[in-house]
């Protein structure tokens, strides 16, 4: 009996025991330095978002947090890389709406679930896209343009199969109901290249792309693919409100942990990251890049992620788009 009754509380006690561990991690953490790892080349809008949070945090949270570019596969490497890693706070992803929203559907098969490997730790930011016309292209808005690809064809270029300027083509053909033609292009760059050259007639450019270009007046921007207006172009109405009612694309940034990583952890690092955010110069210099900070809860992150990924999924059965 007494043999029994030992049984009975050793369990507990073990998960006592555990709790208390995990509890004094959280409290102490961080003691080393944090990795941050960019799916992406030095210099993209991933990697500067990074950067432009790293120092902030270096100094918040008192260990250097450490910007680690893993380009390859779409982000797929640098996520696969994470949701491998040990879940005690010290190896994060800037996770991005290519790698755990997109991917899932344009890939057969993935080495990571974007859903059960991953602890969302909060949204960063948000970039829009800008629908960008050659000047030689007689629209002046979304209407005139739905109206002009239903009397012609029209091309439209992008950054390459299965990018955000891509599927933002494929769900303007979905919901207008034209069927644009699709040229991918080796990045971002040769498409606004092509574009400026009159080579396409239009493309749903990245904002830090597509400003100069319109304020050279050398191409003409007619609309945002976000639900709200830039503060960047805030006079370019939203595509939403300027002929598709609920149209949006918006290529989003967001930081993630492994999954398991302690809830203590995971709100030390929400807090810290929203703050950072907030700071004006941060804000200031993400604002010059076209990008929006855009913090929120875990679970708020959490449900977006899962929202999008069956949004683009049909999106991509649609286009009949495939990486492999």
């Amino acid at each position: 009996m007494k043999s029994a009754n030992l049984a009975r509380f050793a369990i507990p006690a073990a998960l006592i025991a555990v709790s208390a561990a995990v509890t004094a991690t959280a409290a102490e953490y961080p003691t080393k330095p944090i990795r941050l790892i960019v799916g992406f080349a030095p210099g993209g809008g991933t990697d500067t978002t990074a950067r432009a949070m790293s120092q902030k945090l270096t100094d918040a949270l008192g260990q250097q947090v450490v910007v680690d570019n893993r380009p390859g596969a779409a982000g797929n490497i640098a996520a696969e890389l994470v949701s491998k890693a040990t879940p005690d706070g010290y190896t994060l992803l800037m996770g991005t709406i290519a790698a755990l929203s997109i991917n899932p559907s344009l890939y057969s098969k993935l080495p990571f679930d974007p859903i059960k490997d991953f602890a969302p730790i909060t949204q960063a930011v948000d970039s829009t896209n800008i629908l960008s016309l050659h000047p030689s292209v007689p629209a002046g808005s979304v209407k005139e343009l739905i109206a002009l690809a239903k009397a012609k064809p029209l091309n439209y270029g992008s950054s390459g199969v299965g990018g955000t300027g891509h599927l933002a083509g494929e769900l303007f053909n979905t919901m207008a109901g034209v069927k644009m033609t699709h040229v991918p292009y080796k990045g971002g760059g040769p498409a606004m290249i092509d574009l400026v050259g009159g080579q396409v007639q239009l493309v749903f450019a990245t904002a830090a792309s597509a400003v100069p270009q319109i304020k050279g007046g050398r191409i003409k921007g007619i609309a945002v693919t976000t639900a709200k207006r830039s503060a960047l172009m805030p006079n370019l109405p939203t595509i939403a409100e300027a002929g598709l009612p609920g149209f949006e694309a918006n290529n989003w940034y967001g930081v993630l942990a492994p999954a398991k990583t302690p809830r203590p952890i995971i709100m030390r690092l929400n807090s810290e990251i929203a703050k950072v955010l907030a700071i004006p110069d941060v804000k200031n210099f993400l604002f010059n890049q076209g990008l929006d900070p855009a913090p929120g809860t875990p679970e708020k992150f959490g449900a977006y992620i899962k929202s999008e990924t069956a949004k683009w999924a049909k999106v991509v059965k649609a286009s009949g788009a495939k990486a492999n």
